[in-house]
């Protein structure tokens, strides 16, 4: 397990950096669509993915992690079992909750593994909407709302559970419970491929075993912002992009993290703070 200290990284160029040295081993309990997808962008990434996913295993295996996803795709009898003993283990995690609202089985094992505190929540609008009991889901694992309006929901969800929220759209959204950060960029062709956002929820599991929850939220964030818009303008369509997206993530160098656009501010502060 990486430990993490105070000296932690805080900006996104450091945080990568961090994670290409670490090469921090990343628990997967994850959708069997995108498997494959996402242990190739952790390796792009440069973190070690591990699909362990199975009951009396995946406990054990959390304890040696430095961070572990909880996906909630295709929530098999095993593996909701296996996530409840992944979350026991003390090990930053990332809670996905994918498709919650409408379907009663993931729903309720969503908000069980609530009170486990995850380190980070990460989901679309409608999906975040619905786990804080503001809204029914989107339609299947598509948003039919905004980040926006997402915000105050993300903020009940920060504060009730200690966990940093991000909510992935248009302008992603990482809210813990004083703080927002927006990042901007990104390409729709995201949207276009299996796993572009379930990929996203375990980058942010690998980040959080070298940084804390919220930096890691916007670090990953970042670099899903610039790996794809970088692939879609060498694509052209879906498939193309897919490798390319791959591409980009291990040829992504720190520094490049400095073109994002991160803005962040103090919830209730009277001003505002630019990062990048």
């Amino acid at each position: 397990m990486v430990v993490r200290t105070s000296s932690s990284p805080s900006t996104p160029a450091e945080s990568l950096e961090a994670l290409r040295r670490a090469a921090p081993l990343t628990q997967c309990i994850t959708n069997a669509v995108v498997t494959n997808f996402t242990a190739n962008a952790l390796l792009a990434l440069g973190a070690a993915p591990a699909m362990c996913d199975i009951p009396g295993e995946a406990g054990l295996f959390a304890g040696i992690a430095g961070g572990v996803l909880v996906n909630l795709g295709t929530p098999t009898a095993e593996q909701r079992d296996a996530a409840r003993e992944a979350v026991g283990a003390g090990t930053p995690w990332v809670l996905d909750p994918v498709a919650v609202g409408a379907l009663p089985v993931r729903t309720a094992l969503a908000r069980d593994l609530l009170a486990a505190r995850p380190s980070i929540i990460r989901g679309n609008a409608s999906e975040i909407l619905a786990l804080a009991g503001a809204g029914s889901g989107g339609r299947g694992v598509d948003a039919t709302d905004s980040p926006d309006d997402a915000l105050e929901a993300a903020r009940t969800l920060a504060r009730a559970t200690g966990a940093t929220v991000a909510v992935s759209g248009e302008v992603d959204l990482i809210v813990d419970a004083d703080r927002t950060a927006r990042v901007t960029g990104g390409s729709v062709l995201l949207t276009r491929v299996t796993g572009g956002g379930c990929a996203l929820g375990a980058a942010m599991a690998a980040l959080s075993a070298v940084t804390t929850p919220f930096d890691a939220a916007i670090t990953a964030s970042a670099v899903w912002a610039i790996a794809s818009e970088r692939a879609a303008s060498v694509s052209r369509g879906p498939g193309s992009f897919a490798v390319a997206f791959l591409d980009e993530l291990a040829a992504l160098e720190p520094t490049d993290l400095r073109s994002v656009d991160i803005r962040t501010e103090r919830t209730g502060a009277e001003g505002a703070g630019t990062a990048r």
